[in-house]
């Protein structure tokens, strides 16, 4: 402020705009557009933008890795087994101060005593369990002793309900045991009806009202509890698990020492309960938990528990299964257990799957997120911008010209042939021409003025099918991703600068299929061998046929000469290499079908297969079409140059 209500504004200093999104919507369908017309899969780039994250930071997989990392430390927190080892080291210093107690006694009592001690279980638990009457000679060695129970019994209990703390500070009161007891006959008559599907929401308002103060978590429902408690009892089970036999009989012996006869009875129904109502959680599995540290009860398991938690995470975040969605994963977990940045990024990926949904760019179905039109027309759009340039740079390369096809519909007429015609010679009128001006007889000798050539008269419109390959050689040699963005800049071109013609993009594997822009964006490649070229000129000949009034065009973009045909009995597609004879007849007899059509068929062959070669040669003759072999990079170029030539009526 300079004086009074005056005010002096300037350009932001502090840092990155704070009232930029954080996440630029566009650059985030372009990024996986690129990975489209590189030949990736549709789904694994729109997953991957999520695994990385926009712009590379924040994603997924940043989370995971971090989560891992977490869990690998948790596998080295300590030894499980520290509940026992505890109390085996209580119970050496009790033995010890009775031992010395006794030792200054002279009496049998006292004798008979240190029999008692000689002969005591070598089993921890065992000698617990056989001291629990013995009549203790020195204070201190009682002391030590009931610190074994005591101990035991608090951190059993705090660690199922994480509210006893404050409960527990005198384990050994009989008044606090049945207070104890008391919650756990109500917490497991209000849990057993609740599995029965009984209405409980009275009875959970009274056990809250009379127990709510053990519960900070203050749920507000009985499965708000269920699933606080069960999560940790699934814990302390798998740490049972988690333990080798001889030590998991040890800690159970000593838990029921600790626990008494009641509250072990309560404990163990309410175990039974929980694990009906989340029989989900993983209630029996073993970890192999290592470390120097040995770790009490309580330790061990929110060691094991924070595990659980941590394998729940890694699964949200992995987005594995079927139907998966970024709505799955726990943002309190995650921040829990990764902290609030994670959360944060969580919440980011969050609203740009939100905001590419909102704006029109995605949509979610069955099998996840995939691309709207809207995102497709601007993934043409880039394929075609890329192709137009090239065009402009005037790059050339190589390609054969075979023959030129019909340019139009036939009139009928014919005229003398002039400089620079490509309409299809009258074969018929040129010699007659010829005989007439040099009279009958042979050999017929031809003269420039005796050539003739079909009338056409240009369609208004084109109906154009384009079969591009689909078998695995396509994906193999790196050919998919050019076969993709030369489809989609096609169709791009013809959406919005030519919307009168039609086009049917047709792939082909063993059988051949319409696919959509949308399904030819999300196509991947399929280890069914096979190349039914028959079949998908098949489909072309449909689509031609249903625009008679445009001008028929098919282009076909292979790699493999045909090896599939259709089984005439059952209509599935029959494979063999080498070609069969049928495969190659069912294939040409197509070829036939659309040149009487009128249809021009021009063949865009990849590779350098001898056996391709000889037959895309042949077709090209047969139909009068032509035959062009592109490098990889080209296949754009040429495939949408000669369509702007078909349409312009120069070939």
């Amino acid at each position: 402020m300079a004086g009074g209500n005056r005010f002096r504004y300037g350009s932001w200093r502090g840092g990155p705009d704070p009232l930029a999104p954080p996440y630029d919507v566009r650059a985030a369908v372009d990024s996986v557009g690129a990975e489209v017309l590189a030949g990736g899969s549709l789904r694994d780039a729109l997953r991957n933008l999520l695994r990385r994250g926009p712009e590379g930071r924040g994603g997924l997989d940043d989370l995971l890795a971090r989560a891992r990392r977490l869990r690998r430390e948790a596998l080295r927190r300590g030894d499980l087994d520290g509940a026992v080892t505890r109390s085996q080291a209580l119970l050496d210093q009790a033995l010890a101060a009775e031992r010395d107690e006794l030792r200054g006694r002279d009496d049998p009592e006292a004798r008979f005593n240190e029999a008692v001690l000689d002969n005591l279980p070598r089993s921890t638990a065992r000698a617990v369990e056989e001291l629990s009457g013995y009549q203790w000679a020195s204070d201190q060695a009682r002391a030590t002793y009931q610190q074994i129970l005591d101990g035991l019994r608090r951190d059993v209990l705090e660690q199922r309900f994480s509210g006893l703390r404050d409960a527990m500070r005198d384990a050994a009161d009989p008044a606090v045991q049945r207070q104890m007891a008391e919650m756990l006959r109500d917490l497991n008559d209000l849990l057993a009806r609740h599995d029965r599907g009984e209405d409980t929401t009275d009875a959970f308002a009274e056990f809250m009202r009379r127990h709510g103060d053990l519960f900070p978590e203050k749920p507000a429902n009985v499965d708000e509890l269920v699933d606080a408690l069960a999560r940790r009892a699934a814990a302390g089970e798998r740490l049972m698990r988690s333990l080798s036999a001889n030590q998991r009989e040890e800690l159970a012996r000593m838990m029921e020492s600790a626990l008494g006869p009641e509250l072990a009875n309560q404990m163990a129904q309410l175990t039974a309960n929980l694990r009906s109502l989340r029989p989900d959680l993983s209630w029996d599995r073993a970890e192999r938990v290592r470390g120097d540290q040995p770790l009490g009860y309580g330790e061990a398991a929110g060691a094991l528990g924070e595990i659980a938690d941590l394998d729940d995470l890694l699964d949200q975040l992995g987005q594995e299964h079927p139907g998966a969605t970024l709505d799955d994963i726990d943002v309190e977990s995650v921040q829990r257990n990764l902290g609030r940045d994670a959360a944060d990024d969580v919440r980011r990926l969050r609203e740009l799957e939100r905001e590419l949904r909102r704006q029109g760019w995605v949509s979610r179905g069955s099998d996840g997120l995939t691309l709207s039109p809207k995102a497709l027309r601007r993934l043409g759009g880039t394929a075609l911008r890329r192709i137009f340039s090239e065009l402009e740079s005037g790059r050339r390369g190589e390609h054969d010209l075979r023959s030129a096809g019909a340019a139009g519909e036939v009139t009928g007429a014919s005229r003398p042939w002039e400089y620079g015609d490509e309409q299809p010679l009258d074969v018929v009128r040129t010699v007659a021409r010829a005989v007439r001006r040099g009279g009958a007889g042979v050999p017929v000798t031809l003269a420039v003025e005796d050539f003739e050539v079909v009338e056409t008269e240009r369609r208004a419109s084109t109906a154009v099918a384009l079969c591009v390959d689909l078998s695995f050689s396509m994906i193999s040699e790196g050919r998919w991703g050019p076969m993709k963005q030369t489809a989609l800049a096609l169709a791009h071109l013809i959406a919005t600068r030519f919307p009168q013609d039609s086009l049917q993009i047709i792939g082909f594997g063993r059988e051949a299929m319409p696919l959509s822009q949308q399904e030819l964006a999300g196509v991947e490649p399929d280890l069914v061998q096979g190349t039914n070229l028959q079949h998908a000129l098949k489909l072309a000949g449909r689509h031609l046929r249903r625009h008679p009034g445009a001008e028929p065009v098919v282009l076909v973009v292979t790699d493999g000469e045909p090896t599939a045909h259709l089984d005439p009995e059952t209509g599935g597609g029959i494979f063999n290499w080498p070609p069969l004879r049928e495969t190659i007849e069912a294939t040409v007899a197509e070829v036939d079908q659309l040149t009487r059509y009128g249809a021009t068929m021009n063949l865009f062959m990849l590779g350098e297969d001898p056996g391709l070669r000889r037959f895309v040669d042949a077709v090209a003759r047969r139909s009068g079409g032509r035959v062009f072999t592109p490098e990889l990079e080209d296949l754009g170029r040429y495939v949408v140059s000669d369509y702007l030539r078909t349409r312009r009526g120069r070939r």
